[in-house]
């Protein structure tokens, strides 16, 4: 959509796309393309199209922004802007790839410097989406708008696959007005009536009741209960944010180990790479959450 956008208004040299590194986008070609060059899918990378990777953010969330955070993609940008169609990165969180929680300004400063080089900016809210990090949208933390948004995952409450892609306004007119030609993009199931059914009965009872609270409540909870794993041998970080919970270990566990702690304590946990991390439902109740930490810790702790 975005390489279309840009050859519709004749600007055929903007082709490429550019990421973060830490990123995570999907398991297709082209979203692996997009991901982490040195991340899960490297046994893959001579086959992927080469795309422009800026520095993953450092920056905590939570901590005091530093502007040296954003030097490596403001250099790419400055340097590539004529061949580069859009920036996509997810906003705040960094999911499979790293489980990163960066602060909101660097999405602010990614907003203005796409806008200054007539760089698209997506978004990618699969992971993040409906509630996932406290706002309804992790975008809402920096109260940026992209130009682009891939959503799913929550958009269907997880019960049958749905996913879309959301542009602006200019992004759709771009492409599809004064006899320009149409999207050339649909996969055979787009807008399937059982899954637009699903999506529409999780979005209504996302609205029905009160998720933030919940989810201020748990992401207070997994903080409380996470924090002595802080002081573990092998613990390199803990980390919460709405949600979502990540134990960052030096050692990742063996699979032998995992499989100990699920069937002991009865939780399902995928630890993936060295981040233990737990994104249970908004409707978890205390107890429950205090048994997906209590597992974590135990893993963590070797």
């Amino acid at each position: 959509m975005a390489i279309q956008y840009q050859i519709s208004r004749g600007l055929h040299g903007k082709s490429r796309l550019a990421a973060l590194k830490g990123g995570y986008h999907g398991d297709t070609i082209g979203a692996m393309a997009l991901s982490d060059p040195g991340g899960m899918h490297t046994i893959f990378r001579d086959l992927l199209p080469r795309h422009f990777f800026a520095d993953q953010p450092k920056c905590r969330f939570d901590a005091e922004w530093d502007d040296a955070d954003f030097a490596s993609m403001r250099k790419l940008l400055n340097d590539h802007a004529d061949e580069i169609a859009a920036v996509i990165v997810e906003p705040v969180f960094q999911g499979a790839n790293a489980m990163n929680f960066y602060h909101p300004e660097y999405l602010r400063q990614l907003r203005r410097v796409c806008d200054e080089h007539d760089v698209l900016l997506i978004f990618d809210e699969i992971a993040t989406g409906f509630g996932r990090t406290g706002k309804l949208f992790a975008m809402d933390h920096a109260g940026v708008v992209p130009d682009i948004m891939c959503i799913g995952k929550i958009l269907s409450g997880g019960v049958i696959t749905l996913a879309a892609a959301i542009a602006s306004r200019h992004v759709s007119d771009a492409i599809s007005e004064e006899g320009r030609g149409a999207f050339l993009h649909g996969p055979t199931f787009m807008a399937n009536p059982l899954a637009c059914a699903a999506a529409t009965a999780s979005v209504r009872l996302l609205n029905a009741y009160d998720w933030r609270s919940n989810v201020l409540r748990m992401e207070r909870q997994m903080r409380r209960e996470l924090a002595e794993a802080r002081d573990f041998a092998g613990v390199n970080d803990v980390r919460v944010l709405g949600a979502t919970a990540v134990i960052e270990v030096e050692k990742i566990p063996s699979p032998a180990r995992v499989m100990e702690i699920v069937r002991k304590h009865g939780v399902w946990l995928r630890p993936f790479g060295h981040w233990i991390y737990a994104m249970p439902p908004f409707v978890t109740p205390e107890d429950e959450v205090t048994h997906i930490t209590e597992a974590m810790k135990e893993l963590a702790h070797g």
